[in-house]
């Protein structure tokens, strides 16, 4: 696979562009320009309760916001465009091709990643990883148990060109296989039914999501890097255009501060996903819940008009 240079490129950018908008904004702290900021919304829980997040904490700074739903495809032209201003989704290196191509036309800033420990894959539940499974190189002297078949997400989508390119050149015996791919929760409706039954299954996986909760989820190592390299290890990023980057520095500093794990992400993916809960009430409770993270979040960042931001956030969750 191609992706390993361009993975590593993109992640020497983040640290110095962080840094260059916090220390802008400390050495110039004047208003931002914007009193308003349109998200990119793809439908998918995380961005969907994680963007909910971070309205919340701008909100009683003095911002308004947007959200456009649409794909990351769509959401990398619209940045480009100046149609739309962050996006907190930019998985790496499931978009690669699209944010290169962004970061070519120089319109557009990639702040860094904002969820560590993100990783996609082959997954299993735990008994099957208990059991001895844990390599995508053990799966086919397991085939008869998982019934040769390998569930995965919408055709057409990257993650599923990577697995038919698995299986045209056979890797890991899996030339015979099935691959049933269906709607996300289509998909995970068959692991719940297998797991319940403590029925055999492999699938596509990823963190953070409430499956890696819900059944134990163990993505495997994935040593002919199906999903990437470093085992299917995922950079989730955040992605703005470029002017609006230069004309708002405290907005810029807080996202740069703004970064989750896999773990924090997939607890209130959970909650909206899962339990079915609004993606306004998840995410209060979270920030509720979490106080010394806020405060991690909102170090040295203001309201609009210039006074500390935490006073202002702490009030607006009373």
């Amino acid at each position: 696979m191609t992706l390993r240079p361009a993975l590593v490129a993109a992640t020497l950018l983040p640290l110095s562009l962080m840094t260059a908008s916090v220390a802008a904004f400390a050495q110039n702290p004047q208003p931002d320009e914007a009193d308003s900021v349109n998200f990119v919304v793809p439908p998918w829980p995380g961005v969907t309760v994680k963007t909910e997040v971070f309205s919340q904490l701008i909100e009683p700074l003095g911002y308004d916001r947007e959200t456009q739903e649409v794909s990351s495809t769509v959401g990398y032209q619209t940045l480009q465009t100046g149609d739309s201003d962050v996006f907190l989704a930019g998985w790496m290196p499931a978009q690669q091709e699209s944010h290169d191509q962004a970061m070519a036309s120089g319109k557009i800033e990639d702040l860094g990643t904002n969820v560590t420990g993100a990783r996609m894959g082959f997954a299993v539940p735990g008994f099957v990883y208990d059991a001895g499974v844990h390599s995508a190189e053990d799966l086919d002297a397991h085939r008869d148990r998982f019934g040769g078949r390998f569930y995965s997400i919408e055709s057409g989508s990257t993650v599923s060109t990577f697995i038919h390119d698995a299986q045209d050149r056979d890797l890991y015996g899996l030339g015979d296989w099935q691959i049933l791919e269906s709607s996300t929760p289509g998909m995970l409706s068959e692991v719940d039914t297998a797991f319940n039954d403590k029925r055999w299954i492999l699938w596509y996986g990823w963190t953070p999501h409430w499956m890696a909760l819900a059944y134990d989820m163990h993505i495997l190592d994935d040593p002919e890097s199906v999903y990437g390299p470093d085992n299917g290890k995922s950079e989730v990023r955040t992605i703005v255009n470029k002017a609006f980057a230069e004309a708002n520095p405290n907005l810029m500093a807080l996202l740069g501060q703004f970064t989750l794990t896999a773990d924090e992400q997939s607890e209130f993916i959970d909650g909206y996903g899962r339990q079915e809960r609004s993606a306004e009430a998840v995410a209060r409770e979270w920030l509720q819940d979490h106080p010394d993270r806020v405060a991690e979040f909102l170090d040295g960042i203001t309201t609009r008009d210039g006074r500390p931001a935490l006073e202002a956030v702490n009030a607006s969750l009373q």
